[in-house]
């Protein structure tokens, strides 16, 4: 099955759907509210921790706007929060092209909406691994697998997803659909895509990093037998 290669697409993308799961909770008190007001119908999709802050900013509003990715994808986070977003109809949504009638025949069949905006920054490896005394188990438990991929995805199709990592870009992201009746521009999600990619890259090789430098029999002592 060859690529696909798209020849049509909407400079101007409106956000009508948006994922946010983040570990840097900061700014989503100002972010939230203003999306909202930008786009009166938006949806929000949202897991665990970052669900429940929302739900708090949001109040009595919250149903009208939050809806938990365990209602949305039908399958419930397992034990831990191992797997939450690793699930078709999230990447569906990430990965369709508006002008390619099979992907938008798949939505229809799964019941899916094209997510239009990602809003994922990482487990806190870094941070983690700091702490001289941190096992390699607890530094292995802060390895993220399914907000990389997200963020991969959302950066690969910036010809139609906003994909961001860094809560200082929100303000300027909120000027931008303000002044675009809701809609992000090409030139904006293809400048948050570099960035989107460079958190990726820079969190994969903080991981190398640290593995290369561990001793096996430091990995070995963390476990019974």
């Amino acid at each position: 099955m060859g690529l696909n290669i798209v020849e049509k697409i909407d400079r101007m993308v409106p956000i009508n759907h948006v994922l946010i799961s983040v570990s840097d909770k900061s700014g989503l008190e100002q972010f939230i509210p203003e999306l909202i007001k930008i786009v009166p119908d938006i949806k929000i999709i949202s897991t665990g921790g970052t669900y429940q802050t929302i739900k708090t900013l949001l109040g009595t509003k919250a149903d009208q706007y939050l809806i938990l990715i365990s209602d949305y994808t039908g399958q419930p986070e397992t034990q831990g929060g191992l797997v939450k977003t690793l699930d078709f109809k999230i990447y569906l949504g990430l990965l369709t092209e508006t002008y390619n009638d099979h992907h938008q025949n798949d939505l229809k069949r799964t019941q899916a909406s094209p997510i239009d905006m990602v809003v994922v920054n990482l487990y806190p490896f870094s941070k983690t691994i700091e702490n001289k005394n941190v096992t390699v188990e607890q530094a292995r438990g802060n390895i993220d697998i399914g907000g990389p991929c997200m963020i991969r995805a959302s950066a690969k199709n910036f010809l139609r997803v906003a994909s961001v990592v860094d809560p200082s870009d929100y303000s300027d992201i909120l000027d931008e659909m303000r002044q675009n009746n809701g809609c992000t521009t090409l030139k904006k999600r293809f400048q948050l895509a570099q960035k989107a990619f460079g958190h990726t890259h820079q969190y994969d090789a903080n991981i190398y990093e640290y593995l290369r430098k561990q001793s096996f029999d430091a990995v070995s002592t963390c476990y019974q037998s």
